[in-house]
C-alpha cells in the first residue's frame, strides 16, 4: 500500500502514515475542514523507490496545481516530541516532476543532522523510524498561524494562545514573522491585528472541539482563505506542558508547592520511591506541626498549600517558612499567591490540613530541642551523630529472617523513617536558625559577604566529609592515574564488580557512603554500592587537579581558617558599635560554626533505612521475575506497594503496567523545567509572574551556588555520572544535590 487518501489515515495507522498524516486523518474523522490530499506511506519509503505512477494518479485526482508536500515520520508529532521544523516541508509545489523531487527531499530530511540530533535527545530509536509524505492542496491563505489550546508559556489550561500573520503562515511557524499575539479565555475578543473578533471566536471554538477529540491540549496550524473559510493544516500534542494536578472535588483553585527543588532534584521519582518519600516528608512536616496533602504531579512530589494560604492564622507565616529551606523562588511564588484574590483569607476558616495548630503540641519539644542545642552545641552534635550511627547499625543488620516476597513487602511497609527524625531534627533546625538570624542583627555592621565567609569551611557536614574522603581516595589512586583517567567510568564500574581493578580503597569508601547517589531520596534509584560509575567519574575529575593549592582539603582548611578569623573580627566590631546585638550575634555565629554544618545530617540519616528497604524490594522483585510477573527485579520500583502485593498475593502479571510506567518515567527524565508551584488549572505560577529584568534570548538564568564572583569557562553538565569537569571551569547544571557535587 503505497498511496492512500488522507481520509483513510487515522491515529491507529501511525506506523504506516506517520504522525502528521495520522493527526490530519483524525481531524477529518472528527468533521473538521482539512485540505484534500493523500499520503505516500512508509511502505514506499522502505522500498526506496518513488511509485511515480501512483503518485501522478493521486496528484491528478486532486486536480493538479499547487500542493504542499510535508514530511510525516513515524517519530513525529509524538506526545513528548513534536519534531517541529526538523524535517522537510515544501510549499507551492506544482507539476509531477516537482512533486517527485519534493518527495525525495522529504525522504532525505529524515536523516538530516537536526532530525538525527533531535531523535537522539528524545531517546527515539534511529533504526526504527520511517518516513511517510503528506501531499495536500495549497490553501490560498489570507491569514494563517498557530493555535495552542492551552497557554504553552504559563501552562494554564483555561487559556488559548494564537499567533497569526497575513499570508501562508510559514513565518509564524518558524518564528521569523512579526506575528500578532492573542490570549483567548472565551470572555471576548479585541478588534486588533490581522484577525477579527469573529475569526478569534471561531478559532476558540475549533480549539475546544479538537482538544476534546484528542483528549489532550493541541498545537494546531490553521489558515483562513480569501473567502474567510477556516482550514486546519495540522494538529499535534503540545509537548512542553507540565502534567495537571490530580482533580479534586473542591471547586476553588488550589496551589501546590514542589519539594524536589529543595534537594536540587529535577528528575521524576519512581512510583515506589514516591510512596516512601511521602512518608518521610509527612514526618518532617509533622515535626514542625504542619499537615499538608502531598500529591504526585508528573512524578514529582507537591504539597497542597491551599488551606494554609486561605487560613488567616497561617498565611502570614508562610513566606517566612519558605525562607527556612525552600529558598527565594518559593518565597516569590507564595508572596504572589497571597495577593491573588482567588486565595484571599476566609474569616473564621480553619485549615483542613490543620494549619499550624498541631505546632502547639510540637512547640514544647521544639523549644526544648533547640534551646538544648544552643546551650550545649557540642553535646547536641555528638548525640545527633550517635543517633545516626544507631540508624546505620540497625539498617546494616537487616532482618535475616525474611524469606518470602510477602514478608519482605510487609517489612518495607512497616518502615517509617520519619519516626526517627524527631530525635535529629532540632539540632539541625538550631543550626539553620543560628546561620540565618545574624544577618538581621548585624545590618549596617557586617556585609553579607562577611557573613558568607563566616559560614564557609563549615565543619561536621556529612557531605563535605564525604567529598574529602573521596579526595583522599583519589590521592591513593594516583598510581593508577592513566587507567582511571582514560577508561570510561561505566567500564571501570563493571571491572570493579568483576574484581579486575587494582585496589584503591574503594570498598572502604562504599562501606561508608555506598548508600548515597544522585537523586538519592528516590528509593527506586540505584545506590553507589550497586553502581559506582559516578564515583569513578568523580575520581577521574579529582585526578585532573594539578595545582596542590586547589586540592579540596587545602581549600576547605583555608575557608575554615578565614571563617574563624572573620568571625573574631566581625564580633569585635559589632560589640563596639552595637554591644547588645553584637554579643547576641557573636553567640549565634559561634553556635552556627558548630551546628549549621548539620544541615545535611537529617537526610543522610534517612538514607540508611531507605537502603535496606530497597534491598528487600529488589529481593521481592527477583522472586516475581521467577514467577513470570515482572521482567527484571528493579521493575518492582515502578509499582506501588499495593500493586506489588497484587503480584505476590494474587499472581497479577504487572509487566505491561511496568512497561507503561517506564516509558512515562523516561519521558519525564527529559524534562528540563519543573514548576516550583502549580495551580490546579496547570498554571506555572513562576512563569506567570512578570519577568523582573530583561534577559537575552540565549542567556542561561539561574541561581549561584556560592557567594562571590568568578570568571572562567562554563561547562554545562546534565548527567554527573559521566561528567568531565576540568580544574578552573564553572559548573552549570539544571540543579545539583549531594550526588552531583563530586563533579565540581
Amino acid at each position: 500500500m503505497n498511496v492512500i487518501t488522507l481520509a483513510e489515515t487515522a491515529a491507529g495507522r501511525t506506523e504506516l502514515v506517520g504522525g502528521k498524516a495520522a493527526g490530519l486523518g483524525e481531524l477529518i474523522r472528527s468533521g473538521e475542514r482539512v485540505p484534500d490530499g493523500f499520503c505516500l506511506t512508509t511502505t514506499a519509503y522502505e522500498r526506496g523507490v518513488i511509485p511515480e505512477r501512483e503518485v501522478a494518479e493521486a496528484y491528478a485526482a486532486l486536480g493538479g496545481g499547487a500542493v504542499a508536500v510535508r514530511s510525516s515520520a513515524t517519530a513525529e508529532d509524538l506526545p513528548f516530541a513534536s519534531f517541529a521544523g526538523m524535517q522537510a516541508t515544501l510549499l507551492d509545489v506544482t507539476g509531477v516532476d516537482a512533486l517527485h523531487d519534493a518527495i525525495g527531499k522529504c525522504w532525505n530530511s529524515l536523516h538530516g543532522e537536526r532530525a538525527v540530533a533531535y531523535r537522539k535527545a528524545n531517546d527515539v530509536d534511529q533504526e526504527t523510524v520511517r518516513m511517510a509524505v503528506v501531499v495536500q492542496r495549497m490553501v490560498d491563505a489570507a491569514v494563517a498561524g498557530v493555535l495552542f489550546t492551552a497557554n504553552p508559556v504559563t501552562g494554564r489550561r483555561t487559556e488559548m494562545v494564537v499567533d497569526a500573520a497575513p499570508g501562508p503562515g510559514t513565518g509564524v511557524v518558524d518564528g521569523t514573522a512579526d506575528a500578532d499575539h492573542y490570549v483567548l479565555d472565551g470572555s471576548g475578543y479585541d478588534d486588533r491585528g490581522c484577525l477579527t473578533p469573529a475569526q478569534l471566536a471561531e478559532l476558540h471554538r475549533a480549539g475546544e472541539r479538537i482538544a476534546a477529540h484528542f483528549g489532550t491540549p493541541q498545537d494546531i496550524e490553521w489558515a483562513f482563505d480569501g473567502d474567510g473559510t477556516l482550514w486546519l493544516l495540522q494538529s499535534r500534542p503540545i509537548t512542553t506542558l507540565f502534567p495537571l494536578p490530580p482533580p479534586t472535588d473542591r471547586p476553588q483553585p488550589r496551589i501546590y508547592l514542589e519539594f524536589g527543588h529543595v534537594q536540587g532534584m529535577l528528575r521524576p521519582v519512581t512510583p515506589m520511591g514516591m510512596s516512601a518519600l511521602r512518608v518521610i516528608l509527612a514526618g518532617i512536616l509533622g515535626s514542625f506541626g504542619i499537615r499538608a496533602e502531598l500529591v504526585d504531579i508528573g512524578g514529582r512530589l507537591y504539597a497542597d498549600l491551599t488551606d494554609l494560604v486561605r487560613d488567616p492564622a497561617t498565611r502570614k507565616r508562610l513566606v517566612k517558612l519558605m525562607a527556612v529551606d525552600f529558598g527565594p523562588r518559593a518565597q516569590a511564588v507564595v508572596t504572589h499567591i497571597l495577593t491573588d484574590p482567588r486565595f484571599a483569607p476566609v474569616p473564621g476558616r480553619r485549615s483542613r490540613s490543620g494549619g499550624f495548630g498541631p505546632a502547639l503540641r510540637t512547640a514544647p519539644r521544639a523549644v526544648a530541642g533547640i534551646v538544648a542545642a544552643l546551650a550545649r552545641p557540642e553535646v547536641a552534635r555528638v548525640r545527633l551523630f550517635a543517633e545516626i550511627d544507631q540508624l546505620r547499625q540497625r539498617a546494616a543488620a537487616g532482618p535475616a529472617e525474611l524469606r518470602t516476597a510477602a514478608e519482605r513487602l510487609d517489612f518495607v511497609e512497616a518502615q517509617d523513617p520519619s519516626t526517627r527524625y524527631d530525635r535529629i531534627i532540632w539540632p539541625v533546625v538550631a543550626g539553620i536558625l543560628t546561620a540565618a538570624l545574624p544577618a538581621e542583627l548585624l545590618k549596617g555592621v557586617a556585609s553579607q559577604a562577611e557573613l558568607n565567609t563566616v559560614l564557609g569551611g563549615m565543619p561536621h557536614n556529612v557531605t563535605i566529609e564525604m567529598d574529602l574522603a573521596l579526595w583522599r581516595l583519589a590521592e591513593r589512586a594516583g598510581a593508577h592515574r592513566e587507567l582511571l583517567g582514560t577508561t570510561p567510568p561505566a567500564e571501570l564500574a563493571e571491572r570493579y564488580r568483576a574484581g579486575t581493578l587494582p585496589e584503591i580503597g574503594l570498598a572502604a569508601f562504599l562501606d561508608s557512603y555506598g548508600h548515597r547517589a544522585a537523586a538519592e531520596v528516590d528509593l527506586g534509584v540505584p545506590r553507589w554500592a550497586e553502581d559506582p560509575t559516578p564515583v569513578f567519574a568523580a575520581i577521574a575529575n579529582y585526578l585532573r587537579v594539578a595545582d596542590p593549592e586547589q586540592a579540596p582539603d587545602r581549600r576547605f582548611a583555608r575557608a575554615a581558617a578565614e571563617a574563624e578569623a572573620t568571625l573574631a573580627e566581625l564580633v569585635s566590631r559589632a560589640r563596639r558599635r552595637r554591644p547588645v546585638r553584637g554579643r547576641l550575634a557573636g553567640f549565634l555565629l559561634r553556635r552556627a560554626r558548630v551546628l549549621a554544618g548539620l544541615r545535611e545530617a537529617g537526610k543522610f540519616a534517612g538514607l540508611y533505612p531507605l537502603r535496606e528497604s530497597r534491598r528487600q524490594l529488589l529481593l521481592a522483585g527477583a522472586e516475581l521475575v521467577d514467577d513470570g510477573r515482572l521482567d527484571s527485579a528493579d521493575d518492582i520500583m515502578f509499582l506501588t506497594l499495593a500493586e506489588a502485593r497484587a503480584a505476590v498475593r494474587d499472581g497479577v502479571d504487572q509487566r505491561a503496567l511496568v512497561a507503561r510506567r517506564r516509558e512515562t518515567y523516561r519521558r519525564e527524565l527529559r524534562r528540563r523545567h519543573v514548576p516550583v508551584a502549580l495551580l490546579s488549572d496547570g498554571t506555572d505560577v513562576e512563569a506567570a509572574l512578570a519577568p523582573t529584568a530583561a534577559t537575552a534570548a540565549d542567556a542561561l538564568r539561574g541561581v549561584g551556588a556560592a557567594a562571590g564572583t568568578v570568571t572562567g569557562p562554563a561547562r554545562v553538565v546534565l548527567d554527573p555520572a559521566t561528567a568531565r569537569v576540568e580544574p578552573g571551569e564553572i559548573l552549570v547544571a539544571p540543579t545539583t544535590d549531594p550526588g552531583w557535587s563530586r563533579c565540581s
